[in-house]
């Protein structure tokens, strides 16, 4: 399967996973909630990565292991060897007979299938360029975070090549900045607190697609005191407006990062958006 980020943005709006899809007895960020969420429609997945003590690299939130392990642990002071006998927890709180997958091993499985889009990747950039690189699959490879120079800086030096894309909620010069520096810059996340603001203006979009850069917004909700895209998001879909949730998003974005990829995509077919005429 050939993977071209910008190709697919022209055909359809593209549909990434928060996550996988998860619920139920199925924790988030693992094989299996993200097989679901391709069965459902995604065209990518979000992955977290944390680092262990001995320097491997687990599919993991970092931060959130009270919630997902139901222990006061921290899996950035354990060994592989101990990550490895770890059972994440479901929504009931009860332990599931799932344990964390490595970067390497979400690699290998998704390898060929979506695109991936590898999300807290500031904190260990060299690292994770690494087992990209291992594995061969810079085309399917989303690089994420804040436009911070030390990240940069890495991957311009490490890898040039490997698509990136930005996390602002003001530009104060970041698009002008990555056109002059030696990195696949592909698009950017923008956040947006208000439609006023100027990530959110149509302004501001044309500017990033006359340079050829995607728009990605984001429709989930992990805090609604932290709000990403002016109350765009699929808790407004979910409770009885999607043409505001979803449609509003779809009329002006490329990518939309959602929690419920399968009714995302139902409304986007049913309204006509999902494909582009």
């Amino acid at each position: 399967m050939k993977f071209d980020i910008r190709e697919t943005a022209s055909e359809r709006i593209i549909l990434c996973a928060h996550r996988g899809i998860w619920g139920g007895n199925i924790p988030c960020n693992n094989t299996i909630a993200y097989d679901f969420a391709l069965a459902e429609g995604a065209d990518m997945v979000e992955v977290d990565v944390t680092k262990s003590a001995d320097g491997e690299l687990f599919i993991f939130h970092p931060g959130m292991e009270k919630r997902q392990f139901g222990k006061d642990i921290n899996i950035r002071q354990m060994n592989s060897e101990e990550i490895r006998t770890l059972r994440l927890v479901n929504f009931d709180g009860t332990p599931t007979q799932i344990g964390l997958n490595t970067l390497d091993e979400v690699l290998e499985h998704l390898k060929g299938r979506c695109y991936i889009n590898i999300d807290k990747f500031g904190d260990n950039p060299a690292a994770i360029i690494e087992v990209v690189k291992r594995h061969n699959m810079k085309d399917q490879i989303i690089l994420k975070c804040a436009p911070r120079k030390e990240q940069l800086d890495i991957v311009e030096t490490y890898a040039p090549d490997i698509q990136f894309l930005p996390i602002i909620k003001a530009d104060n010069g970041v698009h002008e900045m990555l056109k002059s520096r030696n990195i696949n810059y592909i698009g950017t996340e923008l956040l947006f607190t208000s439609e006023e603001d100027e990530t959110c203006s149509e302004a501001y979009r044309e500017l990033l697609r006359k340079d050829g850069k995607l728009c990605w917004v984001n429709t989930i909700v992990y805090n609604y005191r932290d709000v990403l895209a002016a109350g765009h998001s699929d808790d407004a879909a979910i409770m009885g407006d999607p043409e505001f949730g979803w449609g509003w998003c779809a009329d002006r974005f490329d990518i939309i990062q959602t929690d419920w990829i399968g009714q995302c995509e139902r409304y986007l077919l049913k309204t006509g958006r999902r494909y582009k005429k």
